[in-house]
């Protein structure tokens, strides 16, 4: 396997990072996640200005501009014999004296990783997944709006629980789907965020939206599905919102970059055996009418 290292495609087992590097020391970096088409990045231009917004917000100099990364990606995908992949750009703040800084950084670390896309099963797609009520709560961002950081404690913690992995003072009252995701609240009680995906439900023809005051990661496929709903005529509201209004929605779909638009067709909760059905079990016309926007929009690269 062939990694990106500063610019560099080395062998895997030749990468390596200090460890006074303050994105391992204080978990001090930031990292976009995204997928090629047709061995291009969609929504690069989104990914790469979050990017550099956080990086200058924390003092990390990241001034690679979208040519330099196409060809360095490129290449990596080359190196490792794929046309297309799930690619994860990480910029580390670099390497620092121990303790918190004092200044700006000077040299991060910046890393390429690609692998294989998941395969899709458009049956398995339309008939949707579960989507798993936690006990865990969704934690306060880092700033007055959320890094896609390198600190993921609460996401893995997250995890855990849904995998069943927790600290037994809660034990399932029955096995999440090996495929499911996982719902956080916030300490409100609002509707938050997916463990690795924004959410959003169809009710009374109206797409909502759970509004990024709430703490949730601004979503770059978020923000796009938003406006592929809102040109094909779709009132669209960003809000705050209760487990009442999700469980009686029409249709629910979770967005991630690389998984696209995932139809959700039954809710559970940690806390109960209670499990709703969402659409009669199988994908919307909505969900998957934006789902065809969004492919032939990336298709259109």
């Amino acid at each position: 396997m062939k990694i990106g290292l500063n610019g560099n495609v080395v062998d895997a087992h030749e990468a390596v990072i200090s460890v006074y590097d303050h994105g391992f020391l204080y978990g001090l970096g930031l990292f976009e996640t995204f997928r090629t088409y047709h061995g291009k990045p969609y929504l690069l231009e989104r990914h790469m200005n979050r990017l550099k917004s956080g990086c200058a917000e924390l003092g990390i100099p990241f001034d690679m501009n979208i040519g330099q990364l196409e060809d360095w990606l490129g290449g990596l995908l080359r190196e490792n014999g794929l046309e297309d992949g799930y690619v994860r750009l990480t910029v580390s703040a670099g390497e620092g004296a121990l303790g918190l800084p004092s200044g700006d950084y000077t040299q991060p670390t910046i890393i390429l990783l690609v692998k294989e896309l998941p395969p899709v099963n458009e049956e398995a797609l339309r008939l949707g997944k579960e989507l798993r009520l936690l006990r865990t709560v969704r934690n306060t961002p880092e700033g007055t709006v959320r890094f896609k950081s390198l600190h993921y404690m609460n996401n893995i913690m997250a995890k855990r629980e849904l995998l069943g992995l927790g600290d037994g003072r809660s034990p399932h009252l029955m096995p999440a789907h090996p495929a499911a995701e996982g719902l956080m609240l916030t300490r409100e009680g609002w509707l938050s965020e997916g463990i690795v995906s924004n959410l959003f439900f169809l009710r009374q023809g109206i797409v909502h939206t759970p509004a990024v005051d709430t703490g949730i990661l601004p979503g770059i496929t978020r923000g796009r599905v938003m406006e592929l709903a809102s040109a094909a005529g779709y009132r669209v509201q960003e809000g705050h919102y209760g487990w009442a209004e999700l469980a009686s929605a029409d249709e629910i779909w979770l967005t991630n970059s690389i998984q696209e638009l995932v139809p959700v067709t039954e809710l559970t909760r940690f806390d109960t055996y209670e499990r709703i059905r969402i659409g009669g079990g199988s994908a919307g016309a909505v969900t998957m009418e934006l789902l065809g926007s969004y492919r032939a929009d990336a298709a259109v690269l």
